[in-house]
Parts: structure tokens; C-alpha cells; sequence
């Protein structure tokens, strides 16, 4: 995976050519999904299609001219910075307020990364293209905020679009560092608990855990992506939130084995991790707009059974 400065003027150009046939494709879907329950909104979306396929053909046209007919193979998903798509635009029947939050985050990432490709090319032509689909991209994001009316009653600012980019790109790895926190040392922990019947046994082995899971998570969070494309923010800044959030999450039910009856100990850690899974499933419910009852199995049956793990393994 390359970072985004170790891209050449060709891949730049090849890449915003995937990056504008994927949203092309995307926004059809969502024509597709909203056209028998809201043909307005469908419409929109299938106007932003066929623009977004007029920029590729002007990115095609530019690029045959600088860099003749081999294009580099090249997709957001191998350079750092971009965000990960949930595949809203799979769900039927869609709803339009999903496709409208994505079409505003989709406009805003790739706004972003054409005005990155500006600063960084010195060709008079690549960067007066960019400049115009900087323009148009603008624009996109506010038709897609004008879509908001009908999905909440009002149009929404662009303060409010970078605010959901800020939640996706900011957030969504502090909930993941707590949820390996808080997942990932179950195991350990209670199979620590069931074999020794030792309180200050097991609390080392939690607080090791979770130390150990914190320092990981920091540092793959750090050496992910730079910010340099997405404006995410300092990478080591970012590090040390996500590696808080999984020391944090793990740490939470370790704490009660201070208590030396290791069965109170343990009966309160088992409530502990309660809370902490019905937390995550509401992280996931609001910011990531998760249905809450899809976020509660799918947290609440991997740590099930990351749980009974750790008692099989203890009880062995």
C-alpha cells in the first residue's frame, strides 16, 4: 500500500479515473434503490452519474495526452488516507438518508484528494483539470446536502459534512481500539480466571492484555495512513487515541479482579463486560448508523465467544 506523496503524476491522474468510475457506479446504485420511493432524489443521483462519468472521460482525454494509453492499475484501496465504505448502496430497500450521508462524505473525500493532486503537480493542464473538479465535486456535496430535506426536514452545512468526516475517519478508529479492547482480552482474561482461581493472578494477565493490545493498536493505527490525503490529523495523535481506547476497553473488566475473591471478582467482570458490549453497540448504533439490533448480535456473539474461549481453554 502506498502512501499518497509516493504517487507519480500518472498513477495521481489513474487513480482519480478509478476513483470517479467508482462513484459513478455507486450513485447509479442509489438511483436504482430510491427510484420507485423518492424519483426526486433518484433523479439527482442519476445526473451526478453521468457527471461523474463526464469527469473521467476529461481525466481519460488529459491523461492520453501526457502519459499515452497504459494506464496504471490503481484503486483507493491501495493508498493510504481514504476512508472504508460500508456498502450502503447493497441495501434494499435504501434509504435515503444512508445514500445522502454517503454522497456528501464520498463529494468531500474526493474534493479532498483533488486538491492535494493540485499542490502536488507542476503541470499547468493536470492542475487547471483538478482545479475545475474541485469545483464540481463542491457542488455535489451540496446537492447531496440539499437531499437532506426530504430525508431530515432541512439542508445541512458544509460544517456538518466535514463533522461526519471528522466521526468517520477520527472516530471509527477509536471505536475499533475499544472494541479489540474490550473483545480481544476476554480470552486471556478468564482463562486466566478459571485455571488459577487467583485474583491477582488473573488481574496480571488482564492488565498485561490490555497493555500489550493498547501498544499494538497504537502503532497500526499510527502507520496507517499519514493524514496527508483525508486531513485524518496526525497519525501519532491518532495512535495514541486508538491505543488508549483498546488499553481502556481491556482494562475495564480487569479492574474488579483487584477483589481478592476471585468468584465476586469474576461474577462483577462478567457484568462489566456487559456494559462495555452494549456501549460499543451504541457507539455503533449513532455514529455509524449500525441498525442497533445488527450492532447488538454482531458484538454481543463475538464476545460470546471470544468469552467461552477463554472458559474452555481455562477449564482445559
Amino acid at each position: 500500500m502506498k502512501s499518497f506523496d509516493q504517487l507519480t503524476e500518472p498513477e495521481i491522474l489513474a487513480l482519480a479515473i478509478s476513483l470517479e468510475e467508482e462513484d459513478a457506479k455507486i450513485y447509479d446504485s442509489f438511483a436504482q434503490g430510491l427510484r420507485a420511493q423518492q424519483p426526486e432524489a433518484a433523479t439527482d443521483f442519476e445526473r451526478m452519474r453521468e457527471e461523474e462519468n463526464g469527469h473521467r472521460h476529461r481525466l481519460l482525454e488529459l491523461y492520453r495526452s501526457r502519459f499515452g494509453e497504459q494506464l496504471p492499475y490503481i484503486r483507493r484501496q491501495d493508498v493510504r488516507g481514504f476512508v472504508t465504505r460500508r456498502p450502503v448502496w447493497l441495501v434494499r430497500p435504501l434509504g435515503l438518508k444512508a445514500a445522502q450521508r454517503t454522497a456528501e462524505t464520498m463529494e468531500v473525500e474526493t474534493k479532498r484528494y483533488y486538491e492535494t493532486a493540485a499542490r502536488r503537480t507542476n503541470d499547468a493542464g493536470i492542475r487547471q483539470l483538478l482545479g475545475d473538479l474541485i469545483a464540481e465535486e463542491r457542488r455535489h456535496a451540496q446537492t447531496a446536502q440539499a437531499m437532506g430535506k426530504f430525508a431530515e426536514g432541512r439542508a445541512e452545512s458544509d460544517a456538518a459534512a466535514q463533522k461526519r468526516l471528522f466521526v468517520l475517519q477520527v472516530v471509527q478508529p477509536g471505536l475499533a481500539g475499544l472494541m479489540d479492547g474490550s473483545v480481544s482480552t476476554l480470552a486471556p482474561l478468564f482463562a486466566a480466571a478459571f485455571a488459577t482461581h487467583d485474583s491477582k493472578e488473573t488481574f496480571l494477565v488482564g492488565l498485561a492484555a490490555s497493555l500489550g493490545a493498547g501498544i499494538s493498536m497504537g502503532f497500526a493505527e499510527a502507520m496507517s495512513d499519514d493524514g496527508s490525503l483525508t486531513g485524518r490529523g496526525r497519525p501519532w495523535t491518532r495512535g495514541f487515541v486508538c491505543g488508549l481506547m483498546t488499553t481502556a476497553g481491556g482494562i475495564g473488566h480487569t479492574l474488579p479482579f483487584l477483589i481478592p475473591a476471585v468468584r465476586t471478582a469474576t461474577t462483577l467482570a462478567i457484568a462489566v463486560v456487559g456494559v462495555e458490549l452494549a456501549v460499543i453497540a451504541w457507539i455503533r448504533n449513532h455514529y455509524m448508523d449500525t441498525p442497533l439490533l445488527a450492532a447488538i448480535f454482531q458484538v454481543v456473539l463475538g464476545g460470546f465467544l471470544v468469552f467461552l474461549t477463554g472458559i474452555l481453554i481455562g477449564n482445559s
